[in-house]
């Protein structure tokens, strides 16, 4: 124990963990976020209003109980990083950060209750393969450590590789997620309250999509959360 202590300080100290939004160093304790840049993050405080913006954009386009998102995403400040990270960078384990972070602060609320399982938004096999990893799921692994509730990563699949979302307007992107998903085990999730777990929100086409494949195939109860949403009024 004492040998491991050591190493881990030498570790520390030759190669000191750095917040990954403001780029300070961490002290004993911090892990990806320094104390400072937390208690700044942007947070939507969504699971307070029902009639957010986020639940606006789906509603007539879904059914959904609720939704709302952690903290607001812009290309403009630094807490893009925690996305960009996540995705693009195998920071894997930020996904499990956030995820335990936002639902100990949101579970008060009762956002989480009735909730039976927990639906990572799905990736295809050819971008699984490329990247390694599900980002979504590894969220939905932080929110399922703190709340207990199940993830299912079986029943819905991501039938169609699309194109980025990037560069496409909201128009672009809806007529880009049709018929994307596909509901697989729908027996495993019928007559139960689904959570579906996404990154990150812009025009709400990619998890509509994914709400729409679930209820098409069996009677069940939609609710949407994810890491970051983009911010508007």
């Amino acid at each position: 124990m004492i040998l491991k202590k050591w190493i881990d300080g030498l570790l520390s100290l030759l190669f000191p963990q750095t917040c990954v939004v403001c780029g300070g160093r961490l002290a004993e304790g911090e892990k990806y976020l320094c104390i400072e840049c937390n208690m700044k993050m942007p947070r939507t405080h969504d699971e307070l209003h029902p009639d957010n913006y986020m639940a606006r954009m789906l509603w007539g386009r879904i059914e959904i109980e609720r939704a709302g998102a952690f903290f607001f995403y812009s290309k403009n400040n630094n807490y893009k990083h925690l996305l960009h990270d996540l995705k693009y960078h195998n920071q894997k384990e930020i996904g499990v950060y956030i995820g335990r972070l936002m639902s100990s602060e949101i579970e008060p609320s009762g956002f989480f209750g009735g909730i039976d399982c927990l639906v990572p938004v799905p990736l295809h096999n050819k971008r699984y393969k490329k990247r390694g990893y599900n980002q979504s799921e590894w969220i939905a692994k932080g929110i399922s450590q703190i709340t207990n509730i199940p993830i299912d990563t079986t029943s819905v699949i991501r039938a169609v590789n699309t194109s980025t979302q990037t560069k496409k307007n909201a128009t672009e992107r809806a007529e880009n997620m049709k018929n994307v998903f596909k509901c697989i085990h729908p027996e495993a999730l019928a007559k139960k309250h689904i959570l579906i777990i996404d990154d990150v929100f812009t025009t709400g086409a990619t998890t509509a999509s994914c709400a729409i494949a679930i209820q098409k195939s069996t009677k069940t109860k939609i609710s949407i959360y994810t890491m970051s949403r983009v911010q508007k009024a």
